[in-house]
């Protein structure tokens, strides 16, 4: 497989290969993320897909490969400098604070405010529009919130502050399909307000109408890459990557 066009990528991945104690994980990733653009990551369970994401972010070090940011070789960062680069990450658990209230989990994402009262109210008022769930529950415990909240909630903690690039693990698991598609509309707001989106998703639905290119991984490597309406289109290609049709 050909390596990553570097010319217009916000994040680029060379051969990436991931250990995890005794298991090979990644065999040799390269993956590239376009500026602006919405990226989605697809696969099989087990193809590799999070920890793909895990690797990007540090939490797995890659033991071979290089991991590329705005031109910068961040492969041997450790995570809390690679979110300094203004790099949001959303895992699968969506790692809410559950004792904390919604604005206190908020407040933590919110780096430069020491406050609430220092918190961005313009930008406030624009995710409240996204997810206007994390308005109503502002002042309860997050560990109440339903699933679809919990999902909004970790959403919007990471776009608090203005990023670079958005990374999340699989955002519709799980989710009632009103649930999915208002994720849906917030992405594509997302997408409209110039945030570069790495996203894993099984739900195909969701898949079609967000994405704007596409990587699909197969035994930890990536077997296809591409224009997302591309693969729409190719039923045949569909079958024989994903074993489904869209």
């Amino acid at each position: 497989m050909s390596r990553p066009n570097m010319d217009k990528n916000l994040l680029t991945l060379e051969g990436v290969h991931t250990h995890i104690g005794a298991y090979h994980i990644l065999h040799g990733v390269d993956l590239a993320v376009a500026q602006g653009e919405l990226t989605l990551l697809l696969g099989r369970n087990g193809a590799g897909k999070t920890t793909t994401l895990r690797t990007i972010m540090g939490l797995w070090p890659a033991s071979q490969g290089r991991v590329t940011f705005k031109g910068q070789d961040i492969t041997a960062l450790h995570t809390p400098d690679i979110a300094q680069l203004n790099i949001a990450y959303v895992p699968e658990n969506m790692g809410i604070f559950a004792d904390l209230t919604v604005q206190e989990n908020m407040l933590l994402a919110a780096r430069s405010a020491p406050t609430a009262a220092h918190m961005d109210e313009a930008r406030l008022q624009w995710i409240f529009k996204l997810f206007p769930a994390v308005e109503k529950f502002w002042k309860h415990p997050a560990g109440k919130l339903s699933g679809g909240q919990k999902q909004m909630l970790a959403v919007s903690r990471a776009i608090v502050e203005p990023r670079d690039l958005l990374i999340v693990d699989e955002p519709s698991k799980g989710l009632a399909p009103a649930i999915i598609q208002n994720m849906i509309e917030a992405f594509q707001q997302l997408k409209q307000s110039g945030v570069t989106i790495l996203l894993v998703e099984q739900n195909i639905h969701f898949a079609q109408q967000l994405g704007d290119a596409v990587a699909v991984m197969d035994n930890g490597r990536v077997v296809h890459a591409g224009r997302m309406q591309a693969l729409a289109e190719d039923t045949a290609l569909q079958q024989s990557l994903l074993g489904l049709a869209l």
